[in-house]
């Protein structure tokens, strides 16, 4: 934050433009999560963070609370599904009834936190990489989707420094298309050898024995181990259980949900129908532009996101180490946090 601004990266332009953006307000901040200008659990986050310690900011002396009560209210609307959202709201809401300096403070911390957890999910990821593994993903959880390294990405990048050869399969993952668009400009600007397939291509290439490693990130993950991630990566779940292959959750402890019991109980974010309906590409001559590419006249139903059982999950990568996906082994890490 510098004064009452967050500076953000407008992922909606990328890969095609590179721009930094600000939001001088938490309206605005809630703005471009609602719109997945920022997108991506880590990002999705410390925003929420920076959001309420605006509010607190922009709170007027008489009414001071009501105001932070309801802007909290609003902040939490804009991703229903995203738990680092309301983690990041509550730590911040509760130093903003200290003071609004303390409101900015932990908003703060709650992005180097982020940082730091990604930096050590690469450092615990990486051990599982492999010279000359071929690893598939869904969706983004790089650096962009987090303050820095990212989830699924972060040993992949570590894997690379080291290095060790590796090649990602990249799911375009529809029907945003944050893998075609995000991960593989990302792993481009890194010099990581990869290409992008359909999501549907995934099971196919398990079956030919072409993927040895599945890494997704996750944007919460009940108490069960239950974990819900973009929509499709159930689809590779069930895929890699069936063809023998290891399929890992990267994720931070900020997005373990210790209140929800199983992903029967994630709220899942319904989007609108055009993001399915409609596409935005550049023309030839440098132009955005946006098309209908289904059928005129039919309506599409938008799930964000789906929920993975944990019995098809074979361990969740945190910044703690690498966990199985069972109750005993999630109540540990949310005990051994709450002691903190």
């Amino acid at each position: 934050m510098e004064e009452n601004s967050v500076y953000f990266i407008e992922q909606n332009l990328l890969p095609f433009h590179f721009n930094i953006q600000e939001a001088k307000s938490f309206t605005q901040s809630c703005d471009a999560i609602r719109t997945m200008k920022v997108r991506g659990a880590g990002a999705i986050g410390a925003l929420a963070g920076f959001a309420m310690a605006q509010a607190a900011q922009e709170a007027p002396e008489a009414g001071y609370l009501p105001f932070l009560r309801q802007a909290r209210i609003e902040i939490e609307s804009t991703r229903p599904t995203a738990r680092n959202l309301f983690y990041a709201v509550d730590k911040v809401f509760a130093a903003a009834l200290i003071s609004r300096e303390e409101a900015v403070r932990a908003s703060q911390q709650v992005a180097d936190h982020d940082a730091a957890d990604s930096q050590k999910i690469g450092e615990f990821g990486n051990e599982l990489i492999r010279d000359g593994m071929n690893i598939e993903t869904h969706c983004n959880a790089g650096w962009l989707a987090f303050v820095d390294y990212g989830t699924a990405l972060s040993p992949v990048y570590l894997a690379h420094q080291q290095g060790k050869k590796i090649f990602v399969y990249v799911d375009e993952t529809r029907p945003r298309s944050q893998g075609a668009r995000l991960t593989a400009w990302e792993l481009n600007q890194a010099g990581i050898s990869h290409t992008i397939i359909p999501d549907n291509a995934g099971a196919w290439l398990m079956s030919q024995g072409k993927i040895d490693l599945v890494i997704v990130g996750a944007d919460r993950i009940a108490a069960n181990g239950d974990t819900a991630n973009k929509i499709g990566t159930l689809e590779k779940a069930i895929a890699a259980k069936e063809y023998g292959i290891p399929f890992y959750v990267a994720a931070p402890t900020s997005t373990f949900d210790h209140e929800c019991p199983d992903g029967n109980l994630i709220p899942i974010e319904e989007r609108s129908e055009d993001e399915v309906l409609y596409q935005d590409g550049l023309t030839s001559d440098g132009r955005h532009e946006k098309i209908r590419v289904c059928s005129p006249g039919s309506s599409a139903f938008n799930p964000a996101f789906d929920v993975t059982p944990a019995k098809f999950i074979t361990g969740i990568i945190t910044e703690k180490g690498i966990l199985p996906a069972d109750r005993k082994s999630i109540r540990e890490i949310i005990y051994s946090e709450k002691l903190k």
